[in-house]
């Protein structure tokens, strides 16, 4: 007999269902695919509980209080801006151009009362028409939003350590600023150097300036500390501050003392530091991962006195 097997063989079954179960949720970015017409989609993300808790910490009027923009797209007010970069941010997009994806979202829409959000330049030109002071401002409105948060949340933290350090961003232009100096993952481009604090216990963001590709001055630093220091609520009573040796300057020591902050910054090896290394006393570090440690009083050149100088030494 002869069987033709194009004709008389069966498909095979598709298997039924996953091989296995995702261990992780979707995660939405710019190349997650998206309509208005799904049935699996849902309109609530938690922005509800949100726009609640904003409205009682009384987020509107301290925006339109203390922001202000003299040219302002006729799609939405300056708040209604702000919220919905805020709400984008909450939900997890860091890019204006993201909110497209939202963009018709009932719940996002009937919270801000427009049909729909604007396009991307529309969000482009409101953040263009932005002054150089607004930064100053949204520092001021985070500021008394973190007083209200930790009041509502009964937060009475009254010793605060905060990490100060500078960041690498990469420019890929001919940006006004732009300086080629430290850029690890990026040798040789042009980028600016943001200074930026952030709050050890809470991991929240205090103060920070964008500033041109050159390396901080100490007068730079020093202006630096002591806008963190104003910006901490009023509870808190004692600050310990920390930064590396990119912060070793006369300048942010007297800021540092100047506020009252305990600190540690990491010294750089000169010449006559160097010196006293090896004609100080080293003896088992205990208390550290280290293998040997030393202390020494030193008073760097320039500077108004002796400070405590502790080494650590790894075989």
């Amino acid at each position: 007999m002869v069987t033709d097997k194009e004709k008389d063989s069966g498909k095979a079954h598709e298997k039924q269902g996953a091989l296995q179960s995702a261990s992780e949720p979707n995660e939405i970015n710019a190349a997650t695919p998206y309509d208005f017409n799904g049935r699996n989609l849902t309109p609530y993300g938690g922005l509800l509980p949100v726009i609640t808790m904003l409205e009682k910490l009384g987020f509107e009027s301290l925006v339109k209080e203390t922001l202000t923009s003299k040219r302002i797209p006729r799609a939405m007010d300056l708040y209604g801006f702000v919220l919905s970069i805020v709400l984008g941010l909450y939900i997890g997009f860091s890019r204006l151009n993201q909110l497209r994806f939202i963009a018709r979202d009932p719940i996002l829409t009937g919270i801000l009362k427009v049909g729909k959000l604007p396009v991307q330049s529309t969000f482009w030109r409101f953040v263009n028409g932005l002054h150089l002071n607004v930064a100053r401002q949204l520092l001021t409105v985070m500021r008394k939003m973190r007083e209200r948060v930790w009041a509502a949340a009964n937060v009475r933290l009254e010793t605060v350590v905060i990490d100060t350090d500078t960041t690498v961003h990469t420019l890929y232009g001919k940006q006004m600023g732009g300086r080629k100096g430290y850029n690890p993952k990026n040798k040789g481009k042009m980028s600016y150097q943001p200074i930026l604090s952030f709050i050890a216990e809470t991991r929240e963001y205090v103060w920070g300036e964008l500033r041109n590709g050159d390396r901080p001055d100490g007068k730079d630093i020093a202006q630096h500390i002591r806008n963190v220091c104003a910006a901490l609520p009023t509870g808190v009573k004692q600050i310990f501050g920390r930064a590396d040796s990119g912060f070793y300057c006369r300048e942010a020591v007297e800021a540092y003392e100047e506020c009252n902050v305990r600190f540690v910054v990491s010294a750089r090896k000169t010449t006559r530091l160097t010196e006293l290394l090896q004609q100080a006393e080293w003896k088992p570090s205990n208390k550290t991962d280290a293998d040997m440690e030393c202390e020494f009083r030193y008073q760097p050149q320039g500077w108004s006195k002796q400070y405590r100088f502790v080494a650590l030494r790894y075989e």
